[in-house]
């Protein structure tokens, strides 16, 4: 199981947010939102979790492949309809490198198998524990 915590004090909106594996990030709203923008906004981490996830897994793919990927990059768009309640993710694929037409299509199928892309796009519970 993953583990990530976040803490914030009194300070408007920064947050730290650490692993289980000990790294550590600042998230924070921008300043027309009340924040300082001292890191990306909750959103666009959720959006950063799909673009890199989906870099790894290409790259991961290519490289058991042994194909000539020289550079993957993923532009993800994040926007959320509060009055339907969906969300919606555009996801931008540019592929650099030395690959014919049957490559890029794997490639494609691949990204999609990404495990954050697979999460995203499945049903997904929260069980939420109150400690205080």
């Amino acid at each position: 199981m993953k583990e990530t915590y976040a803490t914030i004090g009194r300070d408007k909106y920064s947050t730290k947010v650490t692993s289980g594996s000990n790294h550590a990030i600042i998230s924070d709203e921008p300043e027309d939102k009340g924040g300082t923008n001292l890191g990306m906004a909750p959103s666009e981490l959720l959006a950063a979790s799909l673009g890199a996830c989906t870099c790894i897994t290409v790259r991961m793919y290519a490289d058991r492949k042994e194909w000539s990927l020289e550079q993957i990059n993923v532009k993800v768009t994040y926007e959320r309809d509060v009055s339907t309640n969906t969300s919606v993710f555009h996801k931008e694929i540019e592929l650099i490198g030395d690959l014919d037409l049957e490559q890029k299509k794997r490639i494609y199928q691949i990204a999609e198998k990404c495990p954050i892309n697979q999460t995203l796009s499945n049903p997904i519970n929260i069980d939420t524990v109150h400690l205080s």
